[in-house]
């Protein structure tokens, strides 16, 4: 087995993902070692117990590796792993990089400089036109324009950009054989015949599920340069990407809409918090030239006096049982300190994808808050 049949294999496993395969390779020293380890030394690498060495010891029950590589050439998509050269810059050098990506179309070094588009599914003729004019113009300033491919927000993106003589990268939350939404088919051709690509870090045949598409926004938001949010109401899978990116250190721009349009209720709450207001493309290609020169800090909510002091962190309050099991391991992580979000990666062995929404549903329940520096801190139970 190569290097680049294991990885493709890995990625395919159950139960694993990029933190936990990055933990077994340090240990291991390389991906082929994995799968000719004991079950003692597997199950000494963090993150990594019985269930999951019994899965890496069976690997060939789970995945059809021949096949998978085999479906792919037939259908020409790519598998590119860290390992290759054309692998994106942004996402090489971000906390969780996926393990594979499967290209349909062609990626090139002029894609690292993007500006991610997202917004909500449900949209106004207001959202549609911005997104479109905002797409268009953004190709015109020579910028990749980084989309999910769903309906609303996402599709207008990818048509300005198109539109607009530029490229455009579609992430999708699914095997590139599973396309959601199918309506989007004729798009992702577009996309794929020349002018950019449909990328996905999950297996040919993977279905679309809840856990696919936090997934997907944490590439979205490694890859951009910056992300502008342009229609979304204030529960919003878009918010998830901006706080993401917020997090990783990306600028974020926020389109402003009608104060009566619920629609609109999502940017403005970015907007309050600090992200920057835009009305056309050149206000994004303005900032990120000055923000290059003098160097990006991130926005950061407004805190009152009371929230700006150090919490009282309690010392023997378990978690809320209440809670899902991720929150409630965020919620433990944060028992007896203050933690960057690396910080509370690491110590939970959650994704990325999982942890950033999980910290801001842990903020809207008021267990937790955001300190200056990205630091979260428990707060306590509410009463």
């Amino acid at each position: 087995m190569t290097s680049r049949e294991a990885i493709i294999a890995l990625n395919m496993l159950p139960k694993l993902g990029p933190i936990k395969v990055r933990n077994l390779i340090d240990s291991l020293g390389s991906a082929e070692a994995i799968f000719s380890a004991s079950t003692t030394t597997l199950e000494s690498v963090q993150g990594i117990g019985p269930s999951i060495s019994n899965i890496i010891r069976h690997w060939q029950d789970y995945v059809d590796l021949s096949q998978e590589i085999q479906q792919a050439r037939e259908r020409q998509i790519r598998i590119i792993t860290k390992e290759d050269a054309c692998y994106p810059a942004p996402l090489r050098e971000s906390y969780d990089p996926p393990l594979c990506l499967y290209l349909w179309g062609e990626i090139l070094a002029e894609d690292n400089r993007a500006i991610a588009m997202v917004g909500s599914r449900r949209t106004t003729h207001y959202g549609r036109d911005t997104a479109h004019q905002f797409a268009f113009q953004l190709a015109q300033l020579g910028y990749t324009v980084i989309s999910g491919l769903a309906r609303g927000i996402d599709t207008y993106s990818h048509e300005g950009a198109l539109a607009g003589g530029g490229r455009t990268i579609a992430v999708i939350g699914s095997g590139l054989t599973k396309m959601y939404p199918p309506e989007n088919m004729a798009l992702a051709e577009r996309i794929a015949d020349g002018r950019g690509a449909v990328v996905s870090e999950f297996p040919l045949n993977k279905a679309p599920d809840k856990k696919t598409f936090p997934m997907r926004n944490r590439i979205v938001a490694a890859w951009s340069s910056g992300v502008l949010v342009v229609e979304a109401p204030s529960r919003s899978g878009s918010l998830i990407t901006a706080n993401i990116a917020n997090d990783i250190g990306r600028p974020i721009y926020a389109v402003p809409g009608s104060i009566q349009q619920p629609l609109a209720a999502g940017c403005h709450q970015l907007i309050r918090e600090g992200a920057t207001l835009v009305t056309e493309a050149s206000h994004i290609h303005h900032d990120l030239q000055e923000t290059r020169s003098s160097g990006f800090v991130p926005f950061q909510p407004e805190l009152t006096n009371q929230q700006t002091q150090e919490p009282k962190l309690p010392t023997s309050q378990p978690p809320s049982p209440q809670l899902p099991v991720e929150q409630a391991a965020i919620l433990g992580s944060l028992q007896n300190e203050a933690l960057l979000l690396d910080e509370i990666t690491e110590q939970t062995q959650l994704p990325i994808a999982t942890v950033s929404p999980s910290l801001l549903a842990l903020e809207l329940l008021g267990l937790i808050i955001k300190l200056p520096g990205a630091r979260y801190a428990q707060r306590g139970h509410s009463a």
